[in-house]
């Protein structure tokens, strides 16, 4: 695939976390004369594949030579990997983890006794269900809103989702990452988070619920040398 130049409107490809669609960026808008958005959505992955060789095909979707990946959630943990394929002029995780260090106890737990396993995916495609079980907190004044952002349901990639995030090899952060993070985030609690820039009041679903903080502040993160 031909990959456009530097002459080009800087192009910006939006990742959502697991099972969300990308009206999750409904909201988010930014100036169209500097920036060129493409909006990645998940695919049902082949059998055996991996997080990396899955990154890997999701990398054949970006048009531009030195684009800026933005992942939220699981999806941030995807962009870091499309990240070793690509010349990414920027790598932005939102409400996600920079490696496996970050991760909150319960997915050390999973990981090590291997429970995820056992767990009923089928019963995730009860948007209540799965709105609490990746965006946390409480839900059911949202459900509608959830309806229409969950939309990735098959029990396929529910059940690869689940089992990449907690088996995520990622040891160290990615040179150069930047990492917006909200200090109410239950999901990913701030407490074992890293480096990044603290959203005051940012829930796990901030893209969503604070896109005017982000849409004040992307641009200038953006093109910040």
């Amino acid at each position: 695939m031909e990959r456009r130049n530097a002459r080009d409107k800087i192009g910006v490809y939006l990742m959502p976390g697991l099972a969300a669609s990308p009206e999750i960026f409904e909201h988010l808008k930014l100036p169209e004369s500097r920036f060129e958005i493409t909006h990645l959505e998940w695919f049902i992955p082949e059998p055996g594949m991996d997080l990396q060789q899955y990154a890997r095909k999701m990398s054949e979707k970006v048009r531009h030579e030195q684009p800026v990946l933005i992942g939220v959630s699981f999806g941030g943990m995807l962009v870091q990997e499309m990240a070793e394929f690509l010349n990414p002029a920027k790598t932005i995780i939102i409400s996600s983890i920079k490696c496996r260090s970050e991760m909150p106890s319960r997915m050390v737990w999973a990981r090590r006794t291997g429970i995820h396993h056992a767990l009923p995916t089928g019963l995730l495609s009860n948007v209540e269900v799965l709105a609490r079980y990746t965006m946390g907190g409480r839900v059911k004044k949202r459900l509608k809103l959830y309806e229409k952002y969950l939309a990735v349901r098959e029990k396929k990639y529910l059940n690869w989702a689940i089992n990449q995030a907690i088996h995520w090899k990622r040891e160290t952060p990615l040179p150069g990452l930047i990492h917006l993070h909200g200090d109410k985030d239950v999901v990913f609690p701030i407490t074992h988070i890293g480096a990044c820039q603290t959203v005051p009041g940012g829930t796990h679903t901030m893209i969503i619920h604070r896109a005017r903080w982000f849409n004040e502040r992307l641009p200038a993160i953006i093109l910040e040398d």
